[in-house]
């Protein structure tokens, strides 16, 4: 249990990497003009930071009195990075 946490944080932290340059290029979704889906578009991207900061705490407070909370709370940021693998290979 506690090498999945670690080992899934590795993989957050590495995609970290690769957002940043992603959500660069977000910015690009407002070049036709600003729409409540652009910005939705861009505020998703903006947020996995923070779920991955706050997934994390949680996750670690969680480890010691419901194991499978923090299993769960852990895999929320997973959502953005199968996300946007499935996005990338379609």
């Amino acid at each position: 249990m506690k090498l999945y946490l670690i080992l899934s944080q590795l993989l957050y932290l590495m995609s970290l990497v690769f957002w940043l340059p992603i959500w660069g290029l977000s910015f690009m979704a407002f070049d036709q003009g600003i729409a409540f889906w652009n910005s939705l578009f861009v505020l998703t991207i903006s947020a996995y930071p923070l779920a991955v900061i706050i997934c994390s705490i949680l996750a670690w407070i969680f480890y010691n009195k419901k194991r499978r909370t923090a299993v769960i709370v852990n895999l929320i940021p997973m959502l953005w990075v199968l996300g946007f693998g499935i996005f990338m290979f379609i």
